[in-house]
């Protein structure tokens, strides 16, 4: 059986597998995912100079609402990245899962980012 520490740690082990070829860059930042129980969590992250261009999650005061661990607070926090993104005049990004299986909540940001607009 599993445990809780192993599945945390396995997950560590397929994020830092991604990141070796996942890269952020200038010209297409990398946005990155995490998902708690509770909550989850955007970024656009330029690699080359280690900074966050623009974040969204579920804690975000426009983005308040009773549940906050759905599939609709996920493609919430999705379309509150791309615009925040396009604000900045960043179109093109690659997707960094962080780990988590391309499903669900996960699945979510990444199809309602696209839907708004940015290209991956």
């Amino acid at each position: 059986m599993i445990n809780k520490q192993d599945r945390k740690a396995n997950r560590i082990t397929r994020h830092r597998r991604i990141r070796r070829r996942v890269e952020g860059t200038t010209e297409r930042p990398r946005l990155c995912v995490y998902r708690s129980n509770k909550h989850i969590y955007a970024q656009i992250i330029d690699d080359t100079t280690a900074n966050t261009l623009v974040a969204a999650s579920t804690l975000d005061e426009s983005l308040k609402t009773e549940k906050s661990w759905n599939v609709d607070s996920a493609k919430a926090v999705g379309e509150l990245v791309a615009k925040r993104a396009k604000e900045k005049g960043i179109e093109a990004v690659v997707f960094d899962r962080g780990g988590y299986i391309y499903h669900g909540r996960v699945a979510a940001v990444a199809e309602a980012a696209r839907e708004a607009g940015l290209n991956f």
